[in-house]
């Protein structure tokens, strides 16, 4: 049997928001983002409403949106911000 590995690809936007996060929630992001490689589904994920293969993790107040298109094996990372904010952006942007 073998495990099918993601590639993780984030949008600029998102790298930018990385960055821009208070440190011990950025190394917990760096590792959740690097965990969607072998599980783009964990259990700490909930899908979103309204939108086709979106999923969300949340990091306190901080969430990190990303959809899953599992026929090119690729998880998009689309947006982490603070919860206030990260669905608006979700809206403006395009995957």
């Amino acid at each position: 049997m073998s495990a099918t590995t993601f590639r993780v690809v984030l949008h600029r936007d998102a790298v930018a928001e990385v960055r821009e996060l208070p440190q011990g929630t950025r190394a917990r992001v760096k590792q959740a983002i690097d965990a969607l490689a072998a599980d783009p589904r964990p259990a700490a994920s909930a899908k979103l409403k309204g939108r086709p293969n979106a999923y969300r993790i949340r990091f306190g107040d901080y969430r990190l949106l990303y959809e899953v298109h599992a026929t090119e094996v690729v998880v998009y990372v689309v947006a982490i911000a603070h919860r206030r904010e990260v669905y608006r952006r979700l809206l403006r942007r395009k995957s």
